[in-house]
């Protein structure tokens, strides 16, 4: 592979945006093209981020020679069908969390990508900031004694309209897949793999979730308590808890540069852990070192972590009453 790493961007919302200043933080990778429905649209993402070429079809990014990777960042019910798109076309993969609408969708993706021998990840950026993985660091150290028990939360007032894609089921709205994924996903990374899950929700006019509270049982015995919302201002925070104390990350968790280690035996101490830029970078870093090193997925955020993941939200979903058009092929 060449010395820099020639990035794509499917899309061109608030999400790719992030990603595109991201590349600027990675000395090789460079943002070689951008693809919007429109030219006019990619054409004025291209010029703010310095793209150089400007597709006005998805179909001529997954075609362009040369792009090494693809970051998927459109609506989540649009994943499944850029992916194949994609990988047909013989594009590694980074995909926007949540990875598609459902585990179907998913093992589809992933089977296509190991008929191709070729890499896929999903943008779960928070695992890889230096900060998730001091915690992930200090739970498996002993510190805290033995790791059984994790309380988390996401949540905000979405003020968007029901045509938004928060609110819209066509998109795959509702607070699970936008924001219940992140507690969701570090609960897994901290605690493993999930056994079963129980879970009541509040849905909203359009038939998506509002707000998701669920309760975790891993393989281990530890449990998680995980809330998402659209409707409250929640603290945001992730505790990991053990038999000699917890591991605190407050006030937006998936951002925060501060932990908090309390001992039962009443010692405290806390850490400040930087990131640079946003921390988007820290994926994009770890794309670019599974495909030097030719893999075909990280060990961060495994396929089959993915795949669990995404049949646990189809169970909450399916719990709560939550379904999509897409659901309807199954």
């Amino acid at each position: 592979m060449s010395k820099m790493i020639r990035w794509g961007i499917l899309g061109t919302g608030k999400i790719a945006k992030a990603l595109a200043t991201a590349l600027k933080e990675v000395p090789d990778a460079e943002l070689a093209a951008v693809a919007s429905r429109t030219v006019e649209s990619a054409t004025a993402f291209g010029k703010e981020f310095g793209a150089k070429r400007c597709h006005g079809s998805y179909q001529a990014l997954a075609d362009d020679p040369d792009v090494d990777v693809i970051y998927i960042a459109t609506p989540h019910s649009m994943h499944h069908e850029n992916a194949l798109m994609c990988l047909h076309g013989g594009k590694a993969l980074l995909v926007e969390k949540a990875f598609t609408i459902n585990r179907r969708e998913a093992e589809e993706v992933f089977a296509l990508a190991r008929e191709k021998n070729l890499f896929v990840m999903e943008a779960m950026w928070t695992r890889f900031q230096p900060l998730v993985q001091e915690v992930r660091r200090i739970a498996d150290s002993g510190e805290i004694g033995t790791p059984s028990n994790v309380q988390a939360d996401f949540g905000f007032k979405a003020e968007a309209g029901p045509e938004n894609r928060l609110f819209n089921p066509e998109l795959g709205g509702g607070s699970l897949l936008d924001i219940g994924i992140y507690p969701l996903s570090i609960a897994s990374y901290v605690l493993g793999d999930i056994a079963a899950v129980q879970a009541l929700g509040e849905l909203g006019p359009t038939g998506v979730d509002v707000q998701a509270s669920f309760v975790l049982r891993h393989v281990n015995g530890g449990m998680s308590a995980c809330a998402s919302s659209l409707r409250a201002s929640t603290p945001t925070e992730f505790t990991i808890c053990g038999d000699k104390g917890f591991i605190r990350l407050g006030g937006r968790f998936h951002s925060t540069e501060d932990i908090t280690v309390e001992l039962r035996n009443g010692t405290r101490r806390h850490l400040h852990v930087p990131r640079t830029g946003a921390g988007y970078s820290y994926e994009v870093l770890e794309v670019n070192r599974c495909l030097r090193e030719g893999l075909l997925e990280s060990h961060v955020m495994p396929w089959g972590e993915t795949l669990a993941l995404m049949g646990v939200m189809d169970e909450i979903r399916r719990q709560i009453g939550v379904r999509y058009p897409a659901d309807l092929a199954e």
